[in-house]
């Protein structure tokens, strides 16, 4: 008998490690060559880990809520041939992704306001557990006291709804930090909300109600979203344009354009191939906010906003739009929206946008107010395209 290593594998440029939702299998049970073994969730979806080998599953060295990092072993493979030592698998394994895309996550780079729960000290906390710490409004202290019942004692998603349950009765943890520690306004800010203690809202019983709990997504698009709003002050401009021509010549090329290239060309690659070429006369709109710190990008990355059937969105990103023609921006675009509505959408498809842009107009809407992807600094939000009578 052999025991071989199952490898976390790598899901994309940006991807440095993953959450374990569930285990397929049990201890003892027999697994089969590119069988799923775990689901797993970074910040942006949610993928099943095939098995690289077959034979039983004697070891799982992670638990659900656990985060492994790539590369990093998460279970033990006992195969019929070979020595008794463990051997590392390092074939590369495919990630399929089966669910539940979110909007843009707010990269590590930037650790905000509604994250007062960081990790702290030498204590690690998964990204589940700190969006729901962040959902609830628990401080890095509080947090530090909840008793974690995971590997190396981490607190796992169980441990934060035993403790949320019986939250209500204990008192809350309130902070006081010294002026002189905080060396940043972020860092004031953070340690105000961090310090602040807030009760969840009392809704009131109007008898029949049904209670329906979020689903993931959700909870993580409610938190990244209100996290945004409250890291960077947001102002919107409402400005009207002209485009007439633009649908006129649109309406003339796209049968055409259909015929050559294979492709509906739609007005968004239009826009984002507008928004490519301005960003070359405004290039501080295309950067990122690191505390005090401007990253000024050179790669002119747009994410593009969009709905899903289940009414969760997501932010697939056309990668150097400087580098491309309305072509290839056109056949990024069918690509990225049909694989997202089919939820095939791959980890490094979400990763690294500068900066968004949102078609509100999909939905009859004149404009929006739309939330900046934090660590970016601008969004841009395109109302419908309708006639109107000029002088």
């Amino acid at each position: 008998m052999a025991r071989v290593e199952l490898i976390m594998p790598k899901m994309g440029e940006s991807v440095s490690e993953a959450t374990i939702i569930s285990w397929s299998k049990k201890i003892g049970d027999m697994v089969e060559l590119d069988e799923t073994i775990i689901e797993i969730a970074t910040d942006k979806v949610d993928s099943e880990v095939p098995s690289t080998h077959q034979g039983k599953l004697v070891e799982m060295l992670f638990g659900a809520d656990d985060v492994v990092k790539v590369g990093e072993p998460f279970a033990i493979i006992e195969t019929e041939a070979g020595e008794n030592d463990i051997t590392a698998v390092t074939k590369p394994t495919a990630v399929t992704v089966v669910s539940n895309p979110s909007e843009e996550v707010v990269t590590k780079a930037v650790e905000t306001t509604t994250k007062p729960t960081s990790n702290s000290g030498d204590r690690f906390y998964s990204p589940l557990v700190r969006s729901m710490a962040s959902q609830e409004k628990i401080a890095i202290a509080e947090l530090d006291t909840i008793p974690g019942t995971g590997k190396d004692d981490r607190v796992t998603k169980s441990d934060m709804l035993v403790y949320l349950q019986n939250r209500g009765s204990a008192p809350k943890i309130t902070v006081e930090i010294a002026p002189e520690v905080i060396a940043t306004q972020t860092e004031q800010k953070a340690a105000q909300i961090a310090t602040t203690s807030q009760n969840r809202v009392n809704i009131p019983n109007t008898g029949d109600t049904e209670i329906v709990e979020m689903d993931r997504m959700r909870k993580l698009i409610s938190a990244h979203m209100t996290m945004s709003k409250q890291t960077s002050a947001h102002i919107t401009s409402f400005v009207e344009a002209d485009m007439t021509n633009v649908v006129n010549w649109r309406d003339s090329i796209k049968d055409d354009f259909k015929r050559r290239e294979g492709q509906n060309i739609t007005f968004t690659p239009i826009i984002i191939e507008a928004m490519a070429k301005a960003v070359k006369d405004f290039p501080m709109v295309n950067v990122s906010v690191d505390g005090t710190n401007i990253h000024i990008h050179k790669n002119v990355n747009i994410g593009m906003a969009a709905a899903l059937p289940d009414g969760n969105l997501i932010v697939p990103v056309i990668k150097e739009c400087q580098n491309k023609n309305l072509i290839g921006i056109t056949k990024s675009v069918n690509d990225l929206a049909t694989r997202a509505r089919a939820g095939q959408l791959k980890p490094d498809d979400i990763q690294g946008g500068t900066i968004t842009m949102t078609n509100v107009g999909t939905f009859g809407n004149l404009m929006g107010t739309p939330i900046i992807n934090q660590p970016q600094v601008a969004i841009l939000a395109c109302g419908v395209i309708k006639k109107k009578p000029v002088v």
